[in-house]
């Protein structure tokens, strides 16, 4: 029976919102008799009656498409805020009809979820969440965008026209997924990326559409935006601070995967091929970093000056985003990668941004024994910030982690629920192994709002030795 959907193929229906998911969706109580059922729908809100149609189902829950919100809850909703004529089909955003003070509150609300429902964690041992950092930008801030397009299907292909026309053929859409579907909306531009970005995919859009006949399969396509290097690159090798301002700095468009990016974080420069990863919002960068520095070196009474760490492990360093901004502020750092790419950047990032030699180093680590390259820091002088991909860490590293045993951890993350799983683990594993040596008690939780318009929340865990 929990398989057995209650509501058919394209029926309609009218329900009450409950809650929001994590992912911005909208979760109502089907109508009696069938409230033992769960209606996902995208693009409502709590104490919203709606009017929706089922398209598919699934264990004790269908998915619908959102038809009319009849009785909207004009407490939170505000349909003048959006900036999007394609909000409410894009599978994009989720939340620009709600005031940024009510997004940082629901991903608030988000991370707290988590922690309760993923950690395994007695409540008493979850600190109450901060207030989530909201973003400098909530609009014109993503730096990198991938639409995409589908190659002519047979039957267009059949009548492609032989003359010299080049208007966009009807089947044709260039731009990202429709919500609910698999199928791509033509979208001609992102107001949540950057002008730059959007000013050159109008012009990716001409060329798409003058060569589609020349594509045998779909392509995704890559918009990042970089600060020219040429022009960057006689700023960043002068020894005067003063001259290495954002004066004169031209942003470009980079499309090539292989290319390389250059970005500007504070006063350091990174640079990263364009298929790599690095966060995609740089105006909170700074904010971020220095709300970790911060973390690290606490100005409260209980931390004096004395018990501060000396020594920094960077572990998922990337291009060495924290390695770098963090560097002044410690007297060795070393980022650990898997990757030799990511170590050759961030080794390059080092030097572009005149880091004292031997200060901040990257090493490449062994994942069954990914510590040994740090064998030589004093556990309780070093301070180790994980920054690992969506799906967290994996049981061996965090074995290795509670092995190591230094005295803070800050752990950022993309995915809230696999880093309140991870938490959860490190801390019952170190109450399993006594208090002998210390145990690590979760200190502090906060959202970072790096997505604006939509349901993602970055999340920064704070683990004190104790």
């Amino acid at each position: 029976m929990e398989w057995e959907s209650p509501f058919g193929f394209k029926e309609e229906l009218e329900v009450v919102v409950s809650t929001l998911s994590s992912n911005g969706d909208a979760l109502a109580i089907g109508p009696d008799p069938h409230n033992a059922w769960v209606i996902v729908a995208p693009f409502a809100l709590p104490g919203e009656r709606i009017r929706v149609r089922v398209y598919r189902s699934s264990r004790l829950h269908s998915f619908a498409d959102l038809l009319e919100v009849v009785s909207p809850n004009l407490e939170l909703r505000d349909d003048s805020r959006i900036a999007c004529k394609y909000f409410g089909k894009c599978s994009g955003c989720q939340y620009q009809m709600l005031s940024y003070e009510s997004q940082l509150d629901i991903k608030r609300n988000v991370v707290t979820k988590a922690y309760r429902n993923f950690s395994g964690l007695l409540e008493s041992s979850i600190p109450n969440v901060l207030p989530t950092i909201g973003s400098p930008l909530q609009y014109n801030y993503r730096t990198k965008i991938t639409p995409h397009f589908e190659a002519p299907p047979r039957r267009a292909r059949q009548t492609e026209s032989t003359d010299t026309d080049i208007s966009k053929p009807d089947w044709l859409k260039i731009g990202f997924n429709e919500i609910g579907k698999r199928t791509v909306m033509d979208i001609e531009e992102c107001p949540i990326a950057t002008p730059v970005l959007n000013e050159a995919f109008g012009e990716i859009r001409k060329d798409v559409i003058k060569n589609i006949w020349s594509y045998k399969k779909g392509v995704s396509l890559l918009l990042r935006d970089s600060i020219e290097t040429n022009l960057a690159n006689k700023q960043s090798t002068s020894n005067d601070p003063d001259s290495r301002s954002q004066e004169g700095e031209r942003h470009i468009c980079i499309t090539d995967p292989k290319g390389t990016v250059r970005e500007r974080v504070g006063d350091k420069y990174f640079e990263f091929p364009g298929h790599s990863f690095f966060q995609n919002n740089n105006s909170i960068l700074v904010p971020l970093t220095d709300y970790v520095r911060d973390a690290i070196f606490p100005t409260t009474p209980e931390h004096s000056p004395d018990q501060c760490p000396t020594h920094l492990v960077d572990a998922y360093c990337g291009s060495g985003l924290f390695s770098i901004m963090l560097c002044p502020q410690f007297q060795t750092v070393a980022g650990i990668e898997l990757s030799a790419d990511s170590i050759r950047y961030a080794t390059h990032n080092a030097q572009l941004n005149n880091t004292p030699e031997g200060r901040c180093t990257f090493r490449a680590g062994d994942a069954a024994n990914i510590f040994s390259v740090v064998s030589e820091f004093p556990r309780e002088k070093t301070a180790l910030i994980i920054d690992p991909p969506r799906k967290g860490c994996d049981e061996n590293f965090i074995d290795q982690l509670v092995a190591f045993r230094c005295k803070t951890v800050v752990y950022v993350s993309c995915n809230v629920h696999t880093q309140a799983r991870d938490v959860g683990m490190i801390l019952n594993k170190m109450e399993k192994l006594g208090d002998e040596k210390g145990r690590y008690a979760l200190e502090s939780l906060r959202g970072f709002d790096l997505f604006p318009q939509t349901a993602h929340v970055e999340s920064v865990a704070v683990l004190r030795l104790i």
